[in-house]
This record gives structure tokens, sequence and C-alpha cells, in this order.
């Protein structure tokens, strides 16, 4: 009997752990059995395998090989253990010597012609791995720029079977290092704020949005400037730290949408997805593997929602839980998943059906006007920080040319301010305004009382509900930070309530 074993990494999300291959040689009747809570795709993989190995030129083992994958308790899917599978069998036949594969990490799919092809979650795979111990990794060649991001990890890429084989022997060194994968080009720079004709109301809504990380409702016309607003927002918020942007990183090699022209997602993302989009893109899920829907592919950045009346109620109200919580979580009969979502929600919205630029032209009837912003629904919309409302472009702003504040400038104002932040929440999980509880902030500040009394008239009135009072708060601490003052002042209570309720600033 011959009995070698290599390691892979399942994947649980973006939570990984090693998985031990094993693979035994014994006597009897040819065949290879595959055990471990496996699913179809690792299952057929003894048939990828073996005709991979046969076409790399290496005799397939004429003996009853069983692979055994453990923990036998974690689910295990797709094609990323094909690599690891494949050597456990060679070095149980002594192609290769044990000692060699046994302190590695091997993630990878194998074509039948011996090509070793790239799989998703390759970062979240190796980071794993590195907290558990493990220090070398071999990864499909276009895998290799991802990986290179597990610091810590020694890290080759593997073009061919063949190629890992003859390393592995010591024969020859075929294998690629990180600094021999293509170099990235640049990535596209943001479409610039300053492009955005008038609208000072909605600018100082966005910059307020962006300091204090509020989610953000647009109400205007077509062509008011609410897509391109949502747009910019990106290029005015600071760049992730290094541990959001490892996240962020993860969550789309996880989704398969890692994008080819970098590594390393450095910038907060801007998802946007059509009205018509199902519950499980927008929240997360799927058949049999549960993928990461657009709330989390927003982690770190921005979900844009245009023409939000137009989605279905029931995806919207999907909404109110991660962006309370920063995660959501997806679950089955048999297991559940948790994914980050700490996003930055914008909406944007028309006024009325028919979308007229003034009210005279409108056509629609008043229940119609009444029933199409209703189908944003009152719990969803109280979790909405700001909300503005944008009115037609003014001709004489189109025609005189003239542009407003680039993204560079009011970057630079949302950075300080969220730096300010950062020291005000300094010791504690939070950054941001729009992170912090509301007990919290209510024991840090209190407003005064000619502020208090103007609070509590809106509370009476109905304008605020108890969840709209904390919020409000949050926005006079973002107006200070954007200041540079220390509390908030009166002229910050009430921009924020004029934020808050919608009001002409």
């Amino acid at each position: 009997m011959a009995l070698a074993r290599t390691w892979a990494v399942g994947l649980d999300g973006i939570v990984g752990g090693l998985v031990a291959v094993e693979a035994d040689l014994a006597a009897g009747l040819p065949g290879t059995t595959v055990i471990g809570m496996v699913d179809a795709a690792i299952s057929q993989a003894r048939d990828r395998v073996r005709a991979a190995v046969q076409n790399s030129g290496i005799r397939w083992p004429d003996r009853r090989i069983t692979l055994a994958l453990s923990p036998a308790s974690l689910r295990k899917s797709g094609a990323g253990y094909d690599v690891a599978l494949a050597v456990a069998v060679l070095a149980a036949a002594g192609v290769v010597p044990v000692n060699a594969v046994e302190a590695a990490v091997f993630v990878g799919e194998l074509g039948l012609d011996g090509q070793v092809r790239p799989v998703r979650g390759v970062l979240p795979s190796l980071l794993a791995a590195r907290d558990a111990g493990r220090t070398a990794a071999f990864v499909a060649r276009d895998n290799l720029a991802e990986a290179a991001l597990a610091e810590g990890m020694t890290v080759r890429g593997v073009r061919t079977l063949t190629d890992l084989i003859g390393y592995l022997r010591g024969d020859d060194d075929n294998l690629l290092r990180p600094h021999d994968a293509d170099d990235p080009p640049v990535g596209r720079t943001p479409p610039d704020l300053a492009d955005v004709v008038g609208q000072p109301e909605a600018r100082t809504a966005l910059e307020v949005a962006a300091a204090g990380g509020h989610h953000l409702l647009m109400i205007g016309p077509p062509g008011a400037g609410k897509s391109m607003l949502a747009n910019r927002l990106p290029g005015i918020l600071p760049p992730l730290a290094t541990r959001e942007s490892l996240e962020v990183t993860a969550l789309y090699s996880v989704a398969g949408l890692l994008p080819d022209d970098v590594p390393l997602m450095s910038t907060p993302p801007f998802v946007d997805p059509h009205h018509s989009a199902s519950m499980a893109s927008i929240v997360g899920g799927g058949t049999g593997t549960i993928r990461p829907g657009s709330v989390s592919l927003a982690h770190r950045g921005v979900l844009f929602l245009d023409e939000a009346p137009e989605f279905a109620r029931r995806v919207m109200d999907s909404l109110r839980q991660p962006m309370e919580d920063g995660s959501v979580l997806i679950a089955r009969s048999t297991h559940a998943i948790r994914y980050p979502a700490r996003f930055q929600l914008v909406l944007a919205a028309n006024p009325c059906p028919c979308a007229a630029a003034r009210d005279l032209d409108c056509s629609c009837p008043g229940l119609a006007r009444r029933t199409y912003l209703a189908r944003l629904s009152g719990p969803l919309l109280d979790r909405v920080d700001i909300r503005v409302d944008l009115p037609p472009l003014d001709p004489a702003s189109l025609m005189s040319g003239e542009r407003g504040e680039a993204s560079a400038t009011v970057a630079h104002r949302v950075r300080l301010a969220r730096e300010r932040s950062a020291h005000r929440w300094r010791g504690t999980p939070w950054r941001c305004a729009a992170e912090v509880p509301g007990p919290i902030v209510r024991r840090h500040w209190r407003p005064d009382r000619a502020e208090e009394d103007l609070l509590e008239r809106a509370v009476r009135t109905g304008r605020l509900t108890g969840r709209g009072y904390d919020r409000v708060l949050r926005l006079a601490l973002t107006s200070a930070d954007l200041a540079g003052r220390p509390t908030p002042v009166n002229q910050d209570v009430v921009l924020a309530l004029a934020l808050r309720s919608g009001e002409a600033l």
C-alpha cells in the first residue's frame, strides 16, 4: 500500500479552511473513488485528473485508488482541487517525492491536456492557508498576480502539470514567480465631479454623504444629474485601506469578477444593477454554490440603484438588514454563508412615472404620483440619511460653460473629514459617523438647548422618527468634521435636519 497527502483549501463564502487530500493506492480491481462530502465537480475530477496525467506523459497507476478529502464535515465544491488530487496520486505512486508536496498548498483546475487553469477565490484561499501556517502555494499562471497579494506566502505560477512535476522532482524550474507575471495595465480614471453642471445643493449632499458614509436618495426629473452625481461619488471617497482592499478583492475573486486590469482593488467599488435584478443577484445566493450579490460586491463602496421605484419592493426591502448590520446572511436548508456588505446606498428616482421636467407638464394623476414613490417603503427610507430634491437644470448653467469644483478638491476635504472622524472614534470599531450606533452617538454628544428644541419639534410634528433623530445627530457630526470643528454647532444641526428631511439648504 502507498499513501501520500497534499493540501488544498475549501471556501465557505470568503472564509477558507485547509483540506487534506489523501491518496491511497492499494491492490485490487483498478478504479478511483473520491470521498469526503464532495460535489459533482470533484467527483468528476477523477476522470479529468487521469486524462491530464496520461496526456502529460505519466502512466496512471494500475491500482485501486482512494482519494479522501478531509475534514469530511466541510462542504467541498468546484474544480480547484484538481491539482492537489493529481499531485497526491503521483506522490503515492512515487512519481514525485512525498516530502516535496507535504507542506505546500495546491490550487487549480486541470484540463484534459494537462494545462492548469485558473479558479475563483484564490486570494481568500491563500490567506486562509497562510493563517493555518502554510508558507508555499502553487496556482495557475493566470491566478499568480492575485495569489501574490497573500503576503508571507511563497507562490509559484504553473502552466502545465508537466512543469509542476519537473519542479517537484527537482529536474527543472519552469514555474513562474510573481515578478514574472505580466504587468497589469493602469486602471481607468474615474469621472470628475467638475463635469456636473449646477446643482449646488446636490453637490453639498454628495460631499456630506462621502465624508460620513451616509446613504443618499436623490429625486429629480431626467437630465437633472442624478446618475452623474452617483457615478462620481467613488471618485471623492478615500482609497481603501489595505485590509479593506483585501476584503473587496476576496469578494470579487469568489464571485469570479476580479478585474483583469488590477489584481488588488484599492478604490471603492461602484455597483449599479439594473432594476430588473432578482433577489438572489442583489442579496446573493444561487443554486449549489452561494455567491455574493450586489450588496456584497459594493462592500466598502457604493451601491447605486437608478430608477429605484422600478425595483421589486421585496428586493428593495431586503436591503434593510445589510444596511444596519454591514453583512448579509444567506441561509439554505443545510448551511448558511455570511458575506460582508458594508456599502453606501445611493437611490435615484423620478418624481412621478411620466418623469416630466416640470410639474406643469406632468400628466400623472395625484394617486399615481403618490403610488410611484410609495414603492420605496417607509422602513427603507427611514434608513436613508440624506434626501435631496434636484430641480431641472437652469438653462443659464448649461450655456455658461462654467465647471464646478473638481473631484480632487472635494476628495481632499472628504479625506480630512474622515481623518477627524477616525480620531473621534479611535479605540472603537467605527471610523465614520454613519457606522456608529445611535445610543453611542447620543452619549458622545448632546445638542445644546436651542438645537434640542429644534429637533424636538421635528419629532413632534412627524418630520423625524426615533431612528431619524439619531441620523440627524450623525449628519451634524459629519458636517462638523467637514468644517474642522470638534463638536457640531447650530448651523451643523440645521444643515443635518435639512438634509434628512429633503428641504432646501
